[in-house]
């Protein structure tokens, strides 16, 4: 049995958006990019939406938006997709890295020992779909303390007056903590509609603005949509062809024929939680049957992911020998996966000096962990082949001398 990893899932509603954006004859952003952002508005209940063509290049949008750049800082986990840290990079500014509980998301108690002047943005991660703890972070970021050591370099700093709360919400899109919706947790979050994403755009993203009330949210949407198209604005009086660029933007709309894809998604997404939700528990009712297996965090009063990925982890391993396991599984034709390789293990990241041994819980989450697929159309026989199959797997490995 062939099992991919998270394959689109194509329904015929979703083959009707795209073809009527094809018969429109309108297929750059436009009224599809502007139907998708009120949907992803009234699922998240956050203030306004920005759809853009990836996670990364919104999250450089937000960096710029807020004027950061050569000399500043932004916080982020070791234990990341690498693209959290190339959008400071690409920025000019340092990205400074800090630990990882053991729920996967970035340690609160080690953020507040790497904050100086220099720190413009907390950027925490919600990895699989667990968010992190995002009142304990707006409690340090609002440490009068902390306050009084924030330097203001650009007028949208001076404005926020505070370190911005930046979420990666990559995975975490219907997912809830303390009642509060992913999009309404950070001062702006970032979602990603990738292609292996609960919702897709084939490729895509979406920026969800929840600032303080000192920024106008209408306005503060305006700038950014004239960020995602180049910083150019047209004069509609001189007929729609004058334009004048107003600042150093980005070509990084989403168009479309993409947004398409993700508004047959987003319209059925209530029903594709409950079946992510059902793969989940199936998941941990199976594996909590082994003392080797070490599951994911699941729903709380707190917190609900989203079931994006399903973490599992193995106790008493190796690195070696959780990638001898997932060879395994890999030659029965599964596919699985392993989220994240921590950044200082990456070649770019080494050669900036940053080191594994400073972060010692994102190797060890990291040297046990497989990633299994969860998807609607993921059938019950597929999940309980998966199951079985990571069962003789580990026990071919770790049990071969017994």
């Amino acid at each position: 049995m062939i099992v991919p990893f998270s394959p689109p899932h194509i329904t015929q509603d979703l083959i009707e958006e795209v073809l009527d954006t094809l018969n429109s004859g309108w297929i750059t952003t436009g009224p599809k990019v502007i139907a998708l952002e009120q949907e992803v508005k009234k699922l998240t209940d956050c203030k306004d939406v920005i759809c853009v063509n990836s996670w990364t290049s919104g999250a450089m949008i937000v960096l710029k938006w807020l004027g950061v750049g050569p000399g500043d800082e932004v916080i982020i986990p070791a234990y990341t997709y690498s693209a959290t840290a190339l959008s400071v990079l690409n920025c000019g500014a340092t990205p400074i890295m800090v630990d990882i509980s053991n729920d996967f998301t970035i340690d609160t108690q080690k953020i507040r020992e790497k904050i100086s002047e220099r720190t413009k943005v907390i950027m925490p991660v919600d990895i699989a779909g667990w968010m992190c703890d995002y009142d304990e972070i707006h409690k340090i970021v609002n440490d009068p303390e902390i306050k009084s050591k924030y330097v203001a370099n650009s007028p949208n700093q001076e404005i926020l007056g505070k370190i911005l709360v930046l979420a990666d919400a990559a995975h975490s899109i219907g997912a809830k903590y303390k009642k509060l919706n992913s999009g309404t947790a950070a001062d702006i979050t970032i979602f990603s509609f990738h292609a292996v994403k609960n919702i897709t755009t084939a490729e895509g993203g979406a920026i969800c603005l929840n600032l303080p009330d000192v920024f106008s949210s209408n306005k503060e949407r305006d700038i950014m949509k004239l960020w995602t198209l180049n910083g150019q604005t047209k004069d509609e009086n001189a007929g729609g062809w004058k334009y004048d660029i107003l600042f150093q933007g980005l070509k990084v709309n989403m168009p479309d024929i993409c947004a398409a894809i993700g508004l047959a998604q987003i319209k059925n997404y209530e029903n594709s939680l409950i079946v992510r939700k059902n793969i989940f528990n199936t998941y941990s009712s199976y594996f909590s049957n082994f003392d080797w297996a070490e599951l994911p965090p699941n729903s709380t009063n707190e917190r609900i992911p989203s079931f994006h990925l399903y973490l599992l982890r193995i106790k008493g391993i190796t690195e070696a020998q959780r990638d001898d396991i997932i060879e395994l599984i890999l030659q029965s034709e599964i596919s699985v996966n392993v989220h994240f390789i921590p950044l200082p293990l990456l070649t770019l990241f080494r050669n900036l000096d940053y080191k594994i041994a400073d972060y010692p819980n994102a190797y060890k989450n990291y040297s046990r962990e497989i990633s299994l697929p969860i998807y609607p159309h993921l059938t019950d026989d597929m999940i309980y082949f998966i199951c079985q199959i990571v069962t003789d797997s580990y026990n071919k490995v770790c049990n071969a001398n017994d």
